[in-house]
This record gives C-alpha cells, sequence and structure tokens, in this order.
C-alpha cells in the first residue's frame, strides 16, 4: 500500500514538491556559511519525492546551532515551502483518493518548517536502534 501511495503521491505532488527543495538547496548552496541549509534542503526534497513509509524524528545531538538555523531558514525559504505544501494539499483534499496525500502534505510543514536537527528514518524502525 505504501509503494502505491507514494507512486501517487509523486505523479501528484512529490515531483513539484522536491524540485521546490532543489531550488531552494541550490540557492543556499551558492555560499559556504549556507551549506547546511542546503544539505537539509535536499535531504527533504527526497523524502517529499517518497514520503510514505518514512518518518522524521528529533535529531538528539542538535544543538543551538539547529535552533538559530531554522530561525533563520522559516525567514529565508521555510514560510516559502511551506505555502507551496498548503496549496499542493488543497486540491488533494478535494478528491477522496487524495485526502490521504493531503494529509501527508500537511504532516511536511513542520520539516520545511525547521529542518534542522531532524533526521528521516523509515517509519519501521524502532527509534533508539536506528543509530549505529
Amino acid at each position: 500500500m505504501k509503494t502505491l501511495l507514494n507512486i501517487i503521491w509523486l505523479v501528484l505532488a512529490g515531483l513539484w514538491l522536491a524540485l521546490g527543495y532543489v531550488a531552494a538547496g541550490i540557492v543556499c548552496c551558492v555560499l559556504i556559511v549556507t551549506i547546511p541549509f542546503g544539505i537539509a534542503s535536499f535531504r527533504i526534497a527526497g523524502y517529499a519525492l517518497w514520503p510514505f513509509g518514512r518518518t522524521v524524528v528529533d535529531k538528539p545531538t542538535a544543538g543551538a546551532w539547529s535552533t538559530i538555523g531554522n530561525v533563520i531558514w522559516v525567514l529565508v525559504a521555510g514560510i516559502w515551502l511551506a505555502i507551496g505544501h498548503v496549496i499542493t494539499a488543497i486540491p488533494l483534499f478535494v478528491s477522496i483518493i487524495g485526502i490521504p496525500l493531503g494529509i501527508a502534505n500537511l504532516k511536511l510543514i513542520p520539516v520545511s518548517l525547521l529542518p534542522l536537527g531532524k533526521e528521516i528514518v523509515p517509519s519501521d524502525a524502532p527509534y533508539p536502534t536506528y543509530r549505529h
């Protein structure tokens, strides 16, 4: 079922959202200081392409720099990416088959606003043991 939802998601919303994250990542990689933002954006682009079967968790090692970076991210790119999620979620909610996709789209908003200090892991992985 996850694969079917991911394929439908990819066609209806995932490709466009991932392109937005890739564009933000390219812009962020222009300056050396903002490369961590670009890496986070590319990581989320992969998640936006194929979200079902994966989840976002807090990184226990994230510190104050992640918080400061997230504030900058929200102002520069996060708000625009979150608006993109809302805009793509609205038409998904119109059809019955799109409702789970719309919900998934709205679940991506927190990570689009605050990507630093987050990690994308398989949903079936137990939280404490997925790290090596």
